[in-house]
């Protein structure tokens, strides 16, 4: 008996075994199925604003990716997407599944939603910090090819003579290896690797510290986010799935709202963590340099106004719905599975 149940309640128990493997089958899924638009994100979120060559609009930046780069355009920093979100939907779904175990006595008690929001919270912290650098490496894959200009004037730090303009574009052409004639920034084929990417950055941001830009804007970001998904998962099954009514539309309605509703609160933490990584990208090409989160917080408002903070929304809420939605009945349907004997 005392066997059976130290199998039962380890740490690497078979459940736990099942959360991790299910969780991360369901991020892989759910993050190829719309990598277009995580890509299209990102690269609204971090282009310079009002430069020549904006991406706008989703279905027209989407026709131009397929032009510009074809497929692979599509899946660009998807492999190390899905390299990253296997190990972080894995880690997020097993931790919050321990989490509502401990906070409950292992099912003894009623899970309120002060507790879902707090062991979701957790649960992103932990899957964040365990594979922000893949995060990182990722973004920087996704915006390396895209053809943004560099942006012509850099608030509070250009000079407004166009002699001074002209010689910072060529500085940061030089520095970012940035074509001062073409808009789209000019890399390796080595450096559009994972690898070669995440040695760039080591090499030209300060070490592996680099890999960390952005990390407490992310963290502070996430709590609340995958907070929210989770209660408002939960929350909504109760109302849309109720006993005898599970089938697979309801079920992926739950995710897609749950989804929706946790990206737009928290969509401005996002916006922060893109621009933070790429801030610092082959010395500012993107035309922003910031000194941290608050500095980046203020200049975006103070440039762009508070919709700056809201840029990309749109492609995010039609990834996100499909994302969640995807991801959450493919972990359900992989759990039930693997623990079903």
């Amino acid at each position: 008996m005392t066997e059976a149940n130290t199998q039962k309640n380890g740490f690497w128990s078979r459940d736990i075994a099942c959360y991790f493997i299910a969780g991360g089958i369901a991020g892989a899924i759910s993050r190829t199925v719309v990598s277009p638009l995580e890509r299209l994100k990102i690269i609204q979120q971090v282009q310079p604003r009002g430069s020549d060559g904006q991406y706008k609009g989703v279905w027209r930046s989407l026709v131009r990716m397929w032009k510009e780069e074809g497929f692979k355009g599509y899946m660009r920093g998807n492999g190390i997407n899905c390299l990253r979100i296997v190990p972080y939907s894995a880690v997020q779904f097993t931790t919050y599944e321990q989490l509502k175990k401990l906070f409950t006595s292992n099912g003894s008690k009623e899970l309120d939603t002060p507790t879902r929001l707090a062991s979701g919270a957790l649960a992103g912290i932990t899957s964040v910090c365990s594979t922000y650098p893949l995060d990182l490496v990722r973004s920087r894959l996704s915006i390396a090819t895209a053809s943004i200009s560099i942006q012509d004037q850099i608030s509070l730090a250009a000079s407004p003579a166009l002699d001074s303009i002209h010689n910072m574009k060529q500085t940061l052409a030089s520095a970012c290896h940035i074509s001062s004639s073409s808009p789209r920034a000019v890399c390796s084929n080595a450096d559009l690797s994972m690898l070669g990417m995440t040695l760039k950055v080591m090499r030209e941001e300060g070490g592996v510290l680099g890999l960390y830009r952005g990390l407490t804007t992310t963290a502070m970001g996430v709590a609340p986010y995958v907070g929210i998904n989770f209660a408002a998962y939960e929350a909504l099954r109760g109302i849309i799935t109720p006993p005898g009514k599970s089938s697979v539309t309801r079920k992926l309605i739950c995710g897609a709202l749950a989804g929706s509703i946790s990206q737009t609160l928290t969509f401005p933490f996002d916006v922060l963590r893109r621009k933070m990584q790429v801030a610092g990208m082959a010395s500012g090409g993107m035309g922003y340099k910031y000194n941290g989160a608050i500095d980046a917080l203020t200049t975006i408002i103070h440039t762009e106004g508070l919709q700056g903070l809201y840029r990309g929304l749109w492609p995010n809420l039609i990834k996100v719905a499909p994302s969640i939605a995807t991801s959450f009945f493919t972990y359900e349907l992989v759990k039930e599975f693997l623990i079903t004997p």
